[in-house]
């Protein structure tokens, strides 16, 4: 526990600063650990991705993650009325037709739900960013806001349901909803014992503190001490701890948080690896036979210690509460790569060619209908269009491409990752929004998952340090669900992601999920390695693809679909795959150009999908990317 000082991260709202403020410089702990401030969100994202050693971070937050401890005694609290965690609008909450959430904390989204079904409402819900949720309320949309900007808001509207206050009413109890996190063995006591010294000196300073918030960001000091002192409770008692649990429970009996119970650290704990309780890991299987939310916790444990036998037992389980027939489908269509020109130059990809390279091309109008006439003779119904970030075509040249395709062979537009997207946005100086209004205009049903990767910056930033980030990736589909477009989700794995990062790309998966339902399925992969790409394969094989597709379908319990890649794992295991939660074989494959750049060349066609599906039990359905059955099952 010596070197350097730990990394603290805290979020920046002036209720979490008599928590942190002696850390800060002046601060009489200043350089005793080094502070890292952020919105809610930012700072549970660090937690997850092992940036920080421990977090104040919302209670929801730590619930999906699991494996973590409540790092001293203190929390952000209220017994009433808090102001800054609040829905308003200009109409009775009854006549709501849409709620914006705002995505900066988990708790209050999961709290407004909770407290909403109580009294039997249910508006549209749609997460925002704080601006955006508040610009948005008109008429019969509100907004959910919370921190330093729900208090900028006091009087503004004619209607206003604080939600402490409503938790309160419903259960007597106070409500939590941040703490100090931290996983076992991450903090050392003299950590712990810093923490309650800042939270002891923060208290004992909030009128000073509220005048420094002040200064910075406006408001009237007075008022935002009494807000301090008056509306917030930093102490985690015994009632505290019942509010917190009554939340937890709550939350988890509708699906919202996996069960959670939180342990304080009281001194350092053993690394996780030294514990090893085979009836834990039995709970956690029989949650998820069961289709309870499991935490992050849960989903690295599945992958380190659960038999590659009871995970499939378990993901099948799972895949038949999702869909009970015994039908599994797959689709007619054709992966299309327009152009393999590209400025992103991931390490990964052995496809892609420089803007001006003899290599590099953009498919004409003749090859295409070419492609296009071929799965339709086939009795395609779609395809799947993606390819490089070229910066020579414009968003009319899609616009174009799409109104072609639509009028000339009425096929189905699964087109343009979230990548190439946000390439077309900044190309033309629009918006993600702008961008996929008017391709949908012009005929795109729905946006593949390409370009996901690993949604985790640490990851992204080795294997492809000009792609866009996680949280760029999740608002583009974000973006998409909204307009009424349908997504898939994926993954790709065995680069230099870890266990974790991997169940990190999940959970962020499964949050958006929750907010939109927009994602249709969930497919994963290796990494195919060839010589020539940048990075050395990391984890994978085949027994490794079974486990992550088991655990995908025990973890994404929001998602409808799960399907088999056998594109990569070649046709046997994606045969074999669904018997591990897979309900669907993915798509007849005309043609793959950049997986097989990096030598797989698996092939299938539709009589060879529905003999493998047979041989498996399962009777065989032809889909669209809706997952609609259009054909009987045989």
């Amino acid at each position: 526990m010596s070197g350097a000082p730990r990394r603290l991260g805290a979020v920046s709202y002036l209720n979490a600063r008599p928590l942190w403020a002696a850390f800060e410089g002046g601060g009489p702990l200043h350089g005793r650990l080094e502070l890292e401030l952020g919105l809610p969100s930012v700072v549970a994202r660090r937690l997850a991705e092992d940036e920080v050693a421990a977090a104040l971070v919302p209670v929801a937050a730590a619930a999906t993650l699991g494996g973590l401890s409540l790092a001293g005694g203190a929390c952000i609290g209220s017994r009433g009325p808090v102001r800054s965690v609040v829905i308003v609008a200009d109409r009775p909450l009854h006549e709501l037709d849409t709620i914006a959430l705002d995505l900066s904390s988990r708790t209050s989204a999961v709290l407004a739900r909770l407290v909403l079904a109580r009294r039997g409402l249910s508006p549209r819900l749609v997460g925002r960013a704080p601006r955006q949720a508040i610009e948005g309320v008109a008429d019969r949309a509100g907004a959910l806001v919370i921190g330093d900007p729900a208090l900028a808001l006091e009087g503004r509207f004619a209607h206003t349901l604080d939600l402490a206050e409503a938790w309160r009413e419903w259960t007597g109890l106070p409500f939590v909803f941040a703490a100090w996190f931290a996983r076992p063995g991450a903090l050392s006591e003299a950590d712990l014992g810093a923490l309650g010294a800042a939270a002891s000196w923060g208290l004992e300073h909030r009128g000073a503190l509220a005048a420094v918030h002040a200064a910075e960001h406006g408001g009237d000091p007075s008022d935002l001490a009494s807000y301090l002192q008056d509306s917030l409770r930093y102490r985690l008692d015994d009632e505290a701890t019942r509010g917190l649990e009554r939340f937890l429970d709550e939350a988890a009996a509708v699906g919202l948080l996996p069960p959670a119970r939180f342990e304080r650290l009281r001194s350092v704990s053993p690394p996780r690896a030294a514990r090893s309780p085979s009836r834990s890991l039995d709970a956690i299987l029989a949650r998820a036979e069961e289709g309870a939310r499991l935490s992050g916790d849960d989903g690295e444990r599945l992958l380190a210690e659960a038999s590659l036998f009871d995970l499939g037992l378990a993901a099948q389980s799972a895949r038949t509460r999702k869909n009970p027939s015994d039908v599994v489908t797959y689709i007619v269509d054709r992966n299309v790569n327009y152009t393999n020109v590209c400025t992103t130059s991931c390490r990964f990809c052995a496809f892609y060619r420089r803007p001006g390279d003899p290599e590099g091309y953009v498919l004409t109008r003749e090859v295409l209908a070419q492609k296009l006439s071929e799965v339709k003779a086939a009795g395609g119904v779609q395809i799947l269009l993606q390819g490089g970030l070229n910066p020579a075509l414009r968003i009319e040249w899609y616009e174009d491409l799409f109104r072609w395709i639509k009028a000339d062979f009425a096929l189905g537009l699964h087109a343009l990752s979230p990548e190439e997207i946000l390439h077309i946005a900044e190309l033309e100086g629009l918006s993600v929004t702008q961008v996929l209004e008017r391709l949908h205009a012009a005929g795109l049903d729905s946006v593949p998952g390409g370009g996901a990767e690993i949604l985790v910056d640490r990851v992204r930033r080795t294997i492809a340090k000009a792609k866009c980030t996680s949280e760029q990736w999740l608002s583009v589909m974000r973006a998409a669900h909204g307009l009424g477009l349908r997504s898939s989700a994926t993954m790709m794995y065995g680069t230099v992601d870890t266990a974790r990062d991997r169940i990190n790309h999940l959970l962020k998966l499964r949050e958006l999920q929750d907010e939109t339902g927009g994602f249709t399925a969930f497919f994963c992969w290796d990494y195919q390695f060839e010589e020539g790409t940048h990075i050395r394969p990391g984890e994978h094989g085949t027994m490794l693809y079974l486990r992550q597709q088991a655990v995908a379908r025990l973890m994404l319990d929001n998602f409808d679909h799960v399907g088999a890649s056998w594109v990569t794992q070649g046709p046997d295991v994606g045969q074999v795959a669904l018997l591990f939660g897979a309900d669907d074989l993915g798509s007849v494959m005309f043609e793959e150009n950049v997986v097989s750049s990096a030598g797989t060349t698996f092939r299938m066609d539709a009589r060879g999908m529905e003999a493998r599906i047979r041989a498996t039990g399962y009777r065989a359905a032809r889909r669209d990317v809706r997952y609609a059955w259009l054909t009987e099952p045989v």
